[in-house]
């Protein structure tokens, strides 16, 4: 297809998201009612979904000889929605500090909504300006969302949010630079920019693409906080608002992995992506040892997990299977796990120390068997076989390749996070379990939990139905 006429229908699930933001800001402007504003975007969430799932492998278009900028197919419509889930999720999870005020409802579900369209933008991008287009608007409305807990009555200052928003916004302007640049040094090697035009230079400019694809890498790896732009993810996460903390280990996350996986497949990054792997695991789980904090805790064992993910990257495109699985297999389980803390804690508050969470799984039996199977699977051990299916995942694609080495880091750094992983579960069961200051939880963070809990079940004794997929 050579024509560049525009296939509207093909765009339909961008139009969808683009649509509910604009919906977010009609009810709120209009009804003047949180319940209507929250209601209006859920349910353009939904519709997102949905949308995507309808149109499916559709015609691509922007197409230009040797390759077009906006292509559908069923993992690009299976990743839209799951933008769209998440972006569902994570709005169920804000609805009680919502209402409590603790932030704009308008606001909040416009810029949400518009971080939403930013994921579908990634999930059908076929070039890589389409892919930072789609990457910067999913994250610049981050930069924002981060710091509206500054409106929250909660014990921490308006510092933390501030200084958490301006650090996030600030590596991540020079983590798009890097990959700007690196886009522009590849562009002049191999006169490419689509995805499917990417490969080898040729030789006089061998030198220069291979300087491009690792800064593109680097410039990448900012957005799953892989090792060296990893230091904003712990101050970030700590500082936001629980649910966007959830959003950014989740959807934001999922974007950097479907960029890496992009590059990683079509231009030679192993020896930068293997580094950056063992790297960015290795000092996850290790500086994970010594938290105290909830939040903190799970955006380090997140990082470790970004690690993981990179290892089955360094394979190119024979490790991007392994690689896409285990990002969903992760975002299922780190959602039950933030969903758990907005739970067990009160409204609007931080995530609260670790000390906060004694004995909470004997006051709140069924949220805490939610995050011991949450953290379970992130270690990788029964009930939470989708964790376990994923490294597995992980390894055997290893081992296949001959990496039999990157195999055994993964190992190794699997077996040190069952330190921190075994003693938050057993903190949760440990302590006292009378607790007069019970609250019942929230329907909207209760339907996500039971809904991500079933998934998580469901892709734990049936990981061929994802695996099969990719």
């Amino acid at each position: 297809m050579t024509s560049q006429a525009v296939d509207h229908v093909a765009l339909l699930p961008l139009y969808a998201a683009a649509g509910t933001a604009i919906l977010a800001l009609l009810a709120d402007l209009f009804a003047g009612k949180r319940a209507v504003t929250i209601t209006a975007t859920l349910l353009g969430a939904l519709a997102t979904g949905v949308t995507a799932l309808a149109v499916g492998p559709w015609d691509a278009t922007f197409c230009v000889p040797g390759g077009c900028s906006w292509v559908p197919s069923w993992p690009a419509a299976a990743t839209a929605a799951l933008f769209a889930g998440l972006t569902a999720g994570v709005l169920a999870l804000s609805v009680p500090a919502l209402r409590l005020g603790a932030a704009p409802a308008g606001e909040f579900c416009f810029l949400l909504a518009c971080s939403m369209t930013g994921g579908v933008t990634v999930a059908y991008a076929g070039d890589l300006l389409t892919l930072i287009v789609g990457l910067e608007t999913l994250t610049l409305p981050l930069y924002v969302l981060v710091g509206l807990r500054r409106f929250a009555p909660g014990e921490r200052t308006t510092t933390d949010a501030a200084s958490a928003s301006v650090t996030f916004f600030l590596i991540s302007v020079i983590s798009t630079a890097i990959v700007l640049l690196g886009i522009a040094l590849n562009y002049a090697a191999t006169g490419a920019v689509h995805l499917g035009m990417l490969g080898p230079a040729p030789a006089p400019f061998a030198a220069l693409a291979g300087v491009g694809a690792a800064l593109l890498v680097i410039g990448l790896a900012f957005k799953v906080a892989a090792v060296p732009l990893h230091a904003w993810a712990p101050a970030t996460y700590d500082g936001a608002p629980v649910p966007i903390a959830a959003y950014l280990s989740t959807a934001s996350k999922l974007g950097g992995v479907l960029a890496l996986a992009a590059v990683a497949a079509r231009l030679d990054t192993s020896a930068v992506v293997a580094v950056l792997a063992v790297l960015t695991m290795t000092v996850g789980n290790l500086v994970a040892l010594r938290q105290t904090r909830m939040v903190r805790l799970l955006a380090w064992s997140s990082m470790a997990q970004a690690g993981y993910i990179l290892a089955a990257l360094a394979l190119g495109a024979p490790g991007v299977p392994a690689a896409l699985a285990y990002a969903v297999f992760f975002m299922v389980l780190e959602l039950i796990a933030f969903g758990v803390v907005v739970a067990l804690r009160p409204v609007a508050a931080d995530g609260g120390t670790l000390d906060d969470f004694r004995g909470a799984a004997r006051r709140h039996p069924w949220p805490g068997a939610a995050l011991v199977l949450a953290l379970a699977g992130l270690a990788g051990l029964p009930p939470g076989l989708a964790g376990l299916f994923a490294k597995v995942s992980v390894v055997e694609a290893l081992v296949a390749e001959g990496w039999i080495w990157l195999a055994a880091v993964v190992v190794v750094n699997a077996v040190i996070a069952l330190a921190y992983y075994v003693r938050v579960g057993a903190l949760l069961y440990t302590g006292p379990a009378e607790d007069t200051g019970r609250r019942p939880v929230s329907r909207p963070v209760a339907a996500v939990l039971v809904a991500t809990t079933i998934v998580a079940v469901v892709l734990g004794f049936a990981p061929q139905l994802l695996l099969g997929a990719l």
